[in-house]
Order: structure tokens, then sequence, then C-alpha cells
């Protein structure tokens, strides 16, 4: 069974890192060479989109799932990999979900708000100008916690201490 969650796990962490890897060296640079109204436009749908079960189940299952599999491994005796699970599920709280919750989450929910068919070109270019660098940093800082969660997760998966055995 720990062997299982330690999967899941590490699906979920992966898929939350990919996400926000693409977003970061595909996505953003695509959007960023939109016109002003079309940046935004493209923005709020897609803010609007993510909020569905596929992504809240990776996106929440990750921040449980991480300090359920320490402490998994924590009982069954492999306390390196409990260790590294949890440095994991502490980037990924702060670094991942703190960052989104607190940083992302807020200028999406005030770009909603932006009304794109009475809003003037100044007023679009202002807007984009507040929103697209500091949600662009923000999501570099998620990126860079959820692969350095991967990166434990995977450590994690891969050390078995000699005397050890797998799903013990």
């Amino acid at each position: 069974m720990e062997d299982f969650i330690l999967t899941i796990t590490l699906i979920t962490t992966a898929l939350i890192a990919g996400l926000f890897y693409s977003y970061a060296c595909s996505v953003n640079l695509g959007l960023g060479k939109l016109s002003d109204q079309h940046y935004l436009s493209a923005m709020q749908s897609i803010n609007r989109e993510i909020l569905n079960p596929v992504f809240f189940a990776s996106f929440m299952g990750t921040l449980v799932l991480l300090p359920i599999s320490a402490w998994l491994q924590y009982r069954t005796g492999i306390s390196l990999s409990a260790h590294l699970l949890l440095a994991a599920a502490v980037t990924y709280a702060i670094g991942v979900f703190g960052v989104t919750i607190f940083g992302n989450v807020p200028l999406n929910n005030a770009l909603d708000k932006f009304d794109l068919q009475t809003a003037s070109a100044v007023d679009m270019t202002a807007w984009r100008t507040g929103f697209e660098l500091p949600w662009n940093r923000l999501n570099s800082i998620r990126t860079i916690a959820a692969i350095v969660s991967l990166v434990l997760a995977v450590v994690a998966c891969i050390y078995r201490p000699e005397g050890v055995a797998v799903g013990k």
C-alpha cells in the first residue's frame, strides 16, 4: 500500500510540475506575443477553465499526498525517503500551493473582474503591465518549487537502504 500511495504521489507531483513548466517554457511565451486585448482575454479564459476537477485533483492531491507519503515511509523505517518527502511536502506547500493561493490567484481574481468590453486601449495596456510580469515571476517561483518537489519525490522513490525491501 505504501508503494502504491508513493507512486500516486509521484504522478501527481509530476503532473503539477509539468503543468507549470509548460506554462513557463511555452504558454507564457506564446501569450506574450498577443496584443493587450487578446492577452488579457486569453488569460481570463485560461484562469476560468483551469478551475476544474482534474486540475484540483492533482493540485490539492499533491498537497495531501506528499506528507502522507512521508509519514508512510517514516512508519516503515525508510527515514531518508521520509525526510526527502517531507522536504518535498514543505517545498510544495510553500513554493507551489502558497505562491499560487497568495500570489497568482489574487492576480487572476482581479483580472477576472476587469471588463474588457468597456476598457480602453490605455486601460488594457496598464492592466497587462500590472498583471503579466508579476504573474510570470510567481509562475517561475512555483515552477522551480514544483520541480524541486518532484526531484525530491523521485529520489525518495528510488532510494532503498540495504536491508529494506520495496513494499515492506
